[in-house]
């Protein structure tokens, strides 16, 4: 890919197809899977769900990292305590160590590289595009086994970097109970399909409550569709999440290395085969 594309194809008079598209990875790296964690919409748990995942593979034993791709919006370092860390420069490198957390997750987010976590970023889509690019190839990852890459919503500047560029070797869809997820799930699978993306399946947050005394199942956004969105594109449900106190709490508290998630071990098994 040319060093000045914008990823503007309609007004590009160049051929890509027949060109390696894919960042450098640094030299020092070593990556094994990438998976992406993707959705038409935000606020439908992505980065909840990048990591547990990621926490439950570090738990079977597997070397797991997580590209925050989210540049503008990155909650990742705030999930696992590390709001107030700032990435590394590698002495005698144009590289950066990527933060690694108790547990020994290896993160890379925006906002390791901000003087403050509160400032915004205000750039436009190629600036971001390369960023993404840049957390790529920019920073040494240590024999990672799993990498997931936390999108950010939508099917634009960032999700098309990180399929081009990015080696992908799937991805999870995380889809919420309303019915309006339907139109943004099908957009989410025909990009996929359009670049020529695995779809691993599809994974559904906020989809009850458990009551504590009875352990009856409350839907709060109604009957879940999920089965029958994923039956339509021909893919498997991974998981249905429920809304837990607990897992709030450990979130805000940074501590979501503590969360044992058993309603993710089909998704994790599902990574494991790749």
């Amino acid at each position: 890919m040319a060093e000045n594309c914008d990823h503007n194809c309609s007004g590009c008079g160049k051929s890509c197809e027949s060109r390696d598209m894919r960042a450098k990875l640094h030299e020092g790296s070593k990556v094994k899977k990438v998976i992406g964690i993707v959705s038409g919409k935000g606020g439908v748990g992505k980065s909840l769900v990048t990591s547990l995942l990621a926490c439950k593979m570090n738990k079977e034993g597997f070397k797991s990292a997580i590209l925050d791709a989210d540049i503008t919006g990155p909650s990742i370092p705030e999930s696992f305590g590390m709001g107030n860390v700032r990435a590394e420069a590698i002495e005698g490198q144009d590289a950066l160590k990527p933060v690694t957390t108790d547990s020994g997750i290896q993160l890379m987010s925006m906002n390791f590289l901000l003087e403050n976590e509160n400032d915004p970023v205000i750039w436009r889509g190629p600036v971001i595009a390369g960023a993404v690019k840049q957390f790529w190839s920019d920073v040494v990852w240590n024999d990672v086994d799993y990498m997931f890459v936390d999108m950010p919503p939508g099917t634009g500047d960032v999700p098309l970097t990180v399929f081009q560029s990015l080696p992908v070797d799937g991805i999870i869809i995380v889809s919420s109970p309303q019915q309006l997820v339907r139109v943004i799930v099908e957009k989410a699978v025909k990009m996929a399909n359009m670049m020529g993306i695995p779809i691993l399946g599809l994974i559904e947050n906020m989809s009850y409550v458990q009551c504590p005394k009875c352990d009856e199942k409350i839907y709060v956004f109604g009957q879940s569709n999920i089965e029958s969105i994923a039956k339509s594109f021909n893919l498997p449900v991974l998981a249905r999440l429920p809304m837990r106190p607990e897992t709030s709490a450990a979130v805000d508290a940074g501590d979501i290395e503590s969360l044992d998630v058993p309603e993710l071990t089909e998704a994790a098994e599902v990574v494991k085969k790749l």
